[in-house]
């Protein structure tokens, strides 16, 4: 079975849902995951918080690409 990867906005989104009052069984049945994946994702996401967590994790992408071209 092939593996699914969400992106960090996705994830955001997800977690944005679930603390608005959408049930978390309701949030994984739309995105396919489970809810231990689920509640993986809202540890690895809770310090940054839901709309910085993406932005944060894209500018880490963003100096992880400077610093391989030199």
């Amino acid at each position: 079975m092939k593996r699914k990867r969400y992106t960090e906005e996705q994830i955001a989104f997800a977690l944005r849902q679930a603390e608005s009052g959408t049930t978390v069984a309701e949030v994984t049945h739309k995105m396919g995951i489970s809810e231990q994946t689920f509640y993986r994702c809202r540890k690895k996401y809770a310090g940054l918080g839901c709309r910085t967590a993406a932005s944060e994790a894209t500018r880490g992408r963003k100096q992880e690409a400077e610093t391989a071209r030199g």
